[in-house]
């Protein structure tokens, strides 16, 4: 059979060395593998030529002897054996994956990073995140640094060199830190001094400060801001060359296409033949074998029930209880009969043959597990063996109840000892598990049980087709899955079993294995019991107190055979050193349960250096590949005479990653040593099939999923029949498509090739596979090489989860480790860094997120392994809690689409002009309607002349009244008392502030009436009037400057202001934020003169100056507008036909009165329409949220005006205050109705506001008071900006606000593009309101002016009565902003004069009709130019990423993003516990990815309240971003992403 195997096995030669064992690779030399022969070098001799072999390629200490050095590198070797004692002691790793080799190759990775000099910068953390800070840390050079390296005496030559050189490094950095640890070296520019950095260190990292103190730069140091530097470093880390980005793929249309992976021309591609199934040995069919389990238990219950079954140990390695088969019978029929007649009734017993049951017993109770295992095939009961739940919430705790559930589950078999450890109520009560059906618990203690009748046996039966038991297996997604294995196919694995590893009766045999399932449950339970073996139990209990127990059992018990993992082999050589009498000449078969896993190897190896000296022989150790579905796949037979002796293969990981198999490639570095797991089990067939779609036959040079045809595999997963006929019934076809066999096979879930002899390989698990950039890479290689990097100084151990998750289209890899509790910030850095690239070297893949969680945090599987779906679905909820988080996805994110080069934008000159219509598109414009007739008050020209001419003819009709917190007024005035008190104020001005006309008067005060008053006491007066928000009395250092600049820049020759505010003015705190001494002459008007002025004043032209108006932009910019009487006038009149004001009206009006809209409303609208003003100021909102809403419904008011913020204040406040009661918003606004509150008679609430409606915010607030009669149509909002105060304006009559659905793609790229709501990155916009009588609206490209079409975005242009006449400035810089206010179109219309808004958005003709019966335009806002950010090519407004990242954890409660040197950063405000901060990084990344195809530069989380926000409720992003590159934010926490 071999020669003909040899030839379907058409591989390279140089492949396979079946006699030898290559087990080493150099390192980053062109040295080819040497194969070393075992019968012509020692392992001394191996080691020589080894270390003479790599000695060149890792630095020497200076001053030591290369041989020497060299010679401490050996691997475990009996006298190395220290170095293992040690590593147990410091916190033992998961030394499945522990490879010299492998950890020789890292080092080399890390070395070649060392030209490639990256500053990293290095995370900033707010102090009490810090575990241990880093300050606390450092260590004077010389002192304990020095301990801590001489420490491990085994370390290799390379890392003492880097210890040298660390610790002139913290001598020098370390030194400077401490002497002056205010201003960080600037780390953007590299000395010589970093230059003798270590072989393995690439990555410079900068200390992370924590004590803040006065800036005293040191010589030769730059001061700059932390964080600026920090910007620049990754800038710089940015620039570097990154991996080539895959074949870009786009299309310039509304479809952003992401780039399509072009394959490699050069990757691997598989040469060889189509390769053949493989049959296994034939199943010999021994006489004496029994007809099935349960007649193997009566033969040898009845014929001898002395031999002993299982012997139990107790924790101190004693035995605890001897099971005999006599007893194991007895107790099972026992188990058999109350099952079936003890349970329920006996007409309805509550258990029937066929029934599941599940079995719930603890690790150290092999024997009672046992009993009830085979009372249960007996009883013709079906076991679903269990972990023990230890609490109410396990991880997966969930799952299994699934499973239970679904297997219809009602009765749980248990042991005394551990009914009694259950979780209970305070009843006694054994609460429902997560998840769980409701169960009967049921002990099978046989002092518990009846004894059944004389007369009553349980009928034996041959093995048939019924199901024998349900294993239960975990998936990659956490979801568990019960494997149903027949009575025939459980007998059928015991048999080929007992053949392969030629079980004989009463052989002892050791198990150290979880005996409930797989290979513990195969070799322990089954398999032993069909053979009369004696079995050897080892808790895992005893393992961890002993680890040495199991190899003492298997000299004690001269056991012939022991099944172990690695890990328990590893625990042996740990503690070896403390027996001396171990033989192990008697074991003639050493199972290794997880000898498919590609890093077990190293276990093997290294045990057998140690173990051959005390008996051990190398053929004893036998690899086995199993899973859940294919039972044992393949097991390596105990050597005989002339059997083929093991393989190994030394594989290239780069061609693994492209599924070929190719012999160890010229890199060295990334190889991958695998060993076989012996041949096909008897009586089974096996293929290689490819991994996804049609399982086709792969080559002999390929990988794939290995498929095998059995009796021996599990049938079915239990009620799913679509997963198992993809899983169970696999029909293999070749390259012809003709069936292999007419049998079906069963997918192994193992990836692998079946080399020369017949010999399996097994390269990983289909579960562990992540398919990155269309190559393929295994989770335990990238564990593997994360633990190589100086694995016992970091991780604890040896916990670390690695994990795919999709973003943006492909898998990203994310790696958690825990980290050990003593790890200082600058430890966890270095480390991270180092593993990145390690990875990126070895495995040429990016690492996506890196993550440090606390040790001892990860969600734990029974046995204490990392429960995996757990960790990633805590991942990415947001609730893993890390410590330290690394996220690099500028190296990791290959398929962004590329970015967009600009097209010349919009209609040029060149197209046809036909009427409205350019290039087939009607141009966006659109107007309000008419000014229509004048009425009596309209003939006035000035504001003033309307307020004498109401004195005189309505004296008593109240125009004011302004309510307090409790709701009740405060104070109200009629026509004439504004006139008269204005007078005075004309009077006082004239006498004391000796003002001539003209002059400028800035007014301070808070809301009410004295504003209004003193506004119009300066237009009697003939002075300009400029309202100006008086200082926050909590807030001085930050409010009083803006009040000081305003009055500056206005050039007011007086301060006008109450009493209280002339005081604070001139207070010692104001003296502390500005110089007191140059204010203007301060009046205040709390005592007013008894005489009024002589003569009122009368402008001569209407186009004089009527008052000032100051406001702050979002963007930080203070501007000034004038506003002339004529359109002061204009104005007004276009508010009163828009909304139908009249004298008999009420309005109520909640907004700050200092600015835009909301000042016109407060002060001029009931002077000019007559109607009252119900005045709310928004401050005592505060105090009581429900202010605003009771006096629209106390006073009956038609027509209300707020803003944003009081909006989110009663949606929140009133929201709040029905949660805290857990009500519903219905049994909230029964709650308000009963205050009295009835919104039912509000036709208009209008949000003013200067950006693009919050349509959430409007809707919630619509929705939360829908039950108080609010109707949703009332609620819209306004649209205004510098150059036009209102431009949109809701109104009375007309049709409703429309909303619609906008493709945000698009959008990016300045086109509008509608879609149905809900359809994928679709964006709600609402119409900003009706457009006023008078106003012009015209949509221009704001790079070449030209007008656009109404499929583009484009600048919103305005033409009306009430625009502004330009900016107010001192600097006499107008020129500059000229093209504002007098702009003209660059074709088409070139006449009309026009004000740009600095806004964007578009016009849409709607199907609706205004009252003039034409058909309706609406506008629709979308943002600020000045805001918006070009990233990529494209525009994008702060907005959209804020709601995309609000959105993806329960904890931020607001956000705002702006940019900085094109980096895009995101700043959170983390509503929680500072733990949660670091959970954001990685999902914040993701959103941002996802959405809106960027790539997130630098995340800051900080706490409530930090990112400012004006008085409209418009976040003041230019500001934020000005305090944080100045570090003035006190930041939780600072990612910058890689």
């Amino acid at each position: 059979m071999v020669p003909e195997v040899a030839s379907i096995y058409n591989l390279p030669l140089g492949l396979w060395s079946a006699s030898s064992d290559v087990v080493c690779h150099t390192v980053k030399g062109e040295l080819s593998p040497p194969a070393i022969q075992r019968c012509d070098i020692t392992q001394k001799g191996y080691e020589k030529k080894r270390s003479k072999l790599i000695g060149a390629y890792f630095p020497q200490a200076p001053g030591m002897d290369p041989s020497m050095g060299q010679e401490r590198r050996t691997p475990v070797t009996p006298s190395s054996s220290s170095r293992y004692h040690r590593r147990r002691s410091s916190g033992s790793r998961d030394e499945r994956y522990r490879s010299d080799v492998h950890t020789e190759a890292v080092q080399a990775a890390l070395a070649k990073h060392k030209e490639r000099k990256m500053a990293v910068p290095m995370p900033s953390k707010r102090r009490s995140l810090v575990v241990q800070t880093s300050m606390d840390a450092y260590t004077p050079p010389g002192t304990q640094l020095n301990n801590a390296v001489t420490t491990s005496p085994t370390k290799q030559n390379n890392e003492m060199e880097e210890q040298q050189s660390a610790e002139k490094r913290s001598s020098q950095s370390f030194g400077f830190m401490l002497k002056n640890h205010s201003a960080p070296p600037d780390v953007t520019g590299y000395t010589n001094n970093t230059a003798n950095t270590s072989a393995t260190d690439g990555i410079q990292v900068e200390m992370l400060v924590l004590h803040p103190s006065p800036r005293l730069p040191p010589e030769g140091v730059p001061v700059s801001s932390r964080v600026s530097a920090k910007i620049q470093q990754l800038v710089n880390t940015l620039k570097r060359p990154k991996r080539p980005p895959l074949r870009e793929f786009f299309v310039d249309d509304f479809e952003e296409l992401l780039e399509v992976q072009q394959p490699d021309p050069n990757q691997p591609k598989a040469e060889g033949a189509q390769m053949v199934a493989m049959r296994g040995e034939q199943l010999g069919v021994v006489t004496n074998w029994p007809p099935s389990l349960e007649a193997a238990l009566q033969r040898w219950g009845t014929i001898s029930p002395k031999a002993p079954c299982l012997t139990t140990m107790d924790t101190n390695g004693k035995p605890l209880y001897v099971l005999t088969y006599g007893k194991l019978w007895s107790r099972s029929v026992k188990v058999a009969y109350n099952l079936l007649h003890k349970l329920g009734t006996k007409q309805e017993p509550l258990v029937r043959p066929g029934d599941r049951v599940a079995l719930v017993f603890p690790n150290n109770d092999p024997a009672a597990f046992m009993t009830a295992f085979y009372g249960c095939l007996l009883a013709e009961v079906v076991p679903v063996p269990i972990e023990v739940p230890l609490t109410r919430k396990d991880a997966g705790s969930q799952q299994i109840g699934f499973l239970l559930g679904s297997c219809g589950v009602t009765v749980a078999l248990t042991s005394d000892a551990c009914h009694k450890g259950l979780p209970k109520s305070p009843t006694g009560e054994i609460p429902q598990f997560k998840g769980w059906p409701k169960v009967l618990w049921f002990v099978t203690e046989s002092k518990h049980l009846s004894k059944p009748p004389r007369d009553w046996f349980p009928l034996i039966k041959d093995a048939n087709q019924d199901t024998a038991y349900i294993e239960y297996k975990t998936c990659k997604d956490g979801s568990v899955l019960g494997v149903t294995v027949m009575r025939i196919a459980m007998l059928t694995h015991c048999q080929a079993l007992t053949q392969s590893c030629s079980y004989t009766e009463a052989e002892t045999i050791v198990n150290v294995l979880d005996f409930k399932k797989d290979a513990g449950l195969w070799h322990a339970v089954l398999t032993s019991v069909m053979n009369m073996m004696h079995v050897i139990s080892i808790p895992y209990a005893l393992m961890k107190v002993n680890p040495l127990s199991w190899i003492q059992k298997v000299c004690q018990y001269k056991a012939k055979v022991a099944c172990v993992k690695s890990r328990d082999m590893h625990w042996a050589l740990v503690a070896h050193r403390d027996q001396r009498d171990v033989n192990l000449s008697a074991l003639r078969m050493l199972v290794v349960a997880d000898g498919s896993n590609p890093w077990s190897i190293s276990s093997c190896d290294a045990f057998l250096n140690v173990f051959q000296s005390k008996g051990l022989r190398p053929e004893v150790i036998c690899p086995c590949a199993s899973s859940p579905e294919a039972l044992t796949v393949a097991i390596r037979r105990p050597l005989e005479e002339g059997a083929t002796p093991p393989g190994r293969g030394v594989l290239s990981m780069q061609g693994l990653s492209h599924g070929v198999i190719r012999v160890d490639s010229e890199e060295k570095l990334s190889v991958l040593t695998l060993q076989d797991v012996g041949s096909v089990m008897p009586g089974a067939v096996m293929c290689v099939v490819k991994p996804e779609g049609v399982p086709s036959l792969c080559k002999t040079d390929e990988i794939g999923e290995l498929c095998v045809c059995s009796v021996a595999t599990g049938t079915a997963y239990y009620g799913l029949a679509g997963m198992t006929k993809n899983t169970f019934e696999v029909f293999p076809v070749s390259n012809s498509g003709a069936p292999v066999s007419e049998f079906p096979f069963t997918r192994t879930g193992l990836l692998g090739f079946i080399g020369p002899a017949g010999l399996i390989f097994v390269a990983g698990k289909m579960d562990g596979l992540m398919v990155v950039g269309g190559r393929r890479h295994n989770a335990d290689d990238i564990v593997a090489t994360a633990l190589a990097v100086e694995p016992m100084k970091f991780v604890y151990r040896g916990r670390i989860a690695v994990f795919s998750i999709t973003v943006l289209h492909d898998e990203r890899i994310v790696v958690v480790a825990e980290q050990r509790p003593d790890s200082t910030e600058e430890d966890s850095f270095q480390w991270m860094s180092r593993v990145l690239q390690a990875i990126d070297g070895i495995h040429q893949v990016g690492v996506y997120c890196l993550a440090l969680v606390p040790s001892n945090t990860l969600p734990k599987t029974p046995l204490g392994g990392i429960h995996l779906s757990e960790t990633k679905q805590l991942f990415l909820e947001g609730a893993l809690h890390p410590c330290n988080v690394l996220m690099c996805p500028h190296t990791c994110v290959t398929n962004l689409p590329k970015p967009r080069q600009k097209q010349p934008g919009g209609i040029g000159p060149a197209s046809v002009m036909v009427g409205n219509l350019v290039s087939g598109k009607r141009i966006a414009q659109a107007s309000g309607r008419d000014l229509g007739q004048i009425e009596d008050n309209d003939q006035f020209l000035f504001l003033s002349e309307v307020l004498q001419w109401r004195a005189q003819t309505t004296p008593d009709h109240v125009l004011y009244t302004l309510l307090n917190s409790r709701g009740t007024i405060a104070s109200s005035l009629t026509c004439v008392q504004l006139h008269k008190r204005a007078e005075k104020i004309a009077a006082m001005l004239a006498e004391r502030g000796h003002l001539q006309d003209g002059d400028h008067v800035a007014l301070v005060y808070p809301p009410g009436i004295d504003l209004i008053v003193a506004f119009y006491g300066c237009l009697y007066a003939g002075c300009v009037p400029i309202t100006v928000r008086p200082p926050h009395l909590q807030n001085i250092a930050t409010t009083l400057p803006t009040v000081k600049m305003i009055v500056e820049v206005s050039r007011s020759a007086c301060v006008m202001t109450t009493q209280l505010i002339s005081k604070l003015l001139r207070s010692k705190e104001a003296s502390a934020a500005v110089d007191v001494r140059t204010w203007p002459p301060v009046l205040d008007t709390d005592d007013l003169p008894k005489k009024k002025p002589p003569l009122l004043y009368k402008p001569s032209n209407p186009d004089t100056l009527a008052y000032l108006d100051f406001s702050v932009s979002t963007t930080g910019m203070l501007a000034g507008v004038k506003m002339s009487h004529t359109a002061t006038s204009a104005f007004c009149r276009s508010i009163k036909l828009q909304c139908e004001l009249y004298p008999s009206r009420e309005v109520a009006i909640c907004l700050d009165p200092y600015c835009g809209l909301g000042f016109v409303l407060w002060c001029l609208c009931s002077v000019y329409s007559g109607h009252q003003s119900i005045l709310i100021p928004p401050s005592e909102l505060e105090v009581n949220p429900a202010l605003w809403l009771s006096a629209v419904s106390q006073y009956k008011v038609r027509d209300t005006f707020c803003s944003y913020s009081v909006m989110e204040l009663c949606t929140k406040g009133l929201g709040l205050q029905t949660d805290s009661l857990k009500l519903s918003h219905r049994f909230s606004a029964v709650l308000l109705q009963s205050r009295g509150l009835d919104l039912s008679r509000v036709r208009t609430c209008v949000v003013v506001a200067e950006e693009r409606p919050r349509i959430a915010l409007t809707q919630s607030f619509s929705k939360l008071f829908k039950d108080l009669g609010l109707h949703p149509r009332a609620v819209s909002t306004s649209f205004g900006c510098r150059v036009n105060l209102a431009i949109c304006l809701q109104g009375t009559s007309g049709p409703d606000p429309t909303t619609v659905y906008v493709d945000m793609r698009a959008l990016r790229h300045d086109r509008v593009r509608l879609v149905e709501r809900g359809s994928p990155h679709s964006l709600p916009l609402m119409e900003s309101g009706k457009i006023l009588p008078g106003v012009r609206i015209i949509i221009a490209n704001p790079e070449t002016k030209g007008p656009m079409g109404e499929s583009h975005l484009g600048e919103i242009w305005v033409q009306s009565g009430h625009n502004a006449s330009g900016y107010f400035t001192v600097y006499g810089d107008e020129a500059l902003q000229s093209d504002h206010f007098n702009s003209r179109l660059s074709f088409g219309d070139t006449q009309t004069v026009w004000a740009r808004t600095g806004y964007l958005g578009f016009l849409r003709r709607t199907e609706l009709t205004d009252a003039s019966g034409e058909r309706h335009d609406a506008l629709y806002v979308v943002g600020a130019l000045e805001e918006a950010m070009e990233l990529r090519g494209m525009r994008y407004h702060p907005i959209d990423i804020e709601t995309s990242v609000i959105r993806t954890h329960k904890s931020i409660t607001e956000c705002a993003v702006f940019t900085w040197t094109n980096l895009l950063v995101v700043v959170v405000e983390l509503d929680g516990s500072e733990q949660e901060a670091l959970d954001l990084v990685p999902l914040v990344t993701n959103v941002v990815l996802e959405e809106h195809y960027l790539i997130v530069g630098v995340v800051v989380v900080v706490d409530i309240g930090v990112i400012p926000i004006n008085s409209r409720g418009e976040k003041q992003r230019m500001h934020l971003r000005d305090g944080f590159l100045a570090d003035q934010l006190d930041p939780i926490y600072v990612a910058y992403n890689m």
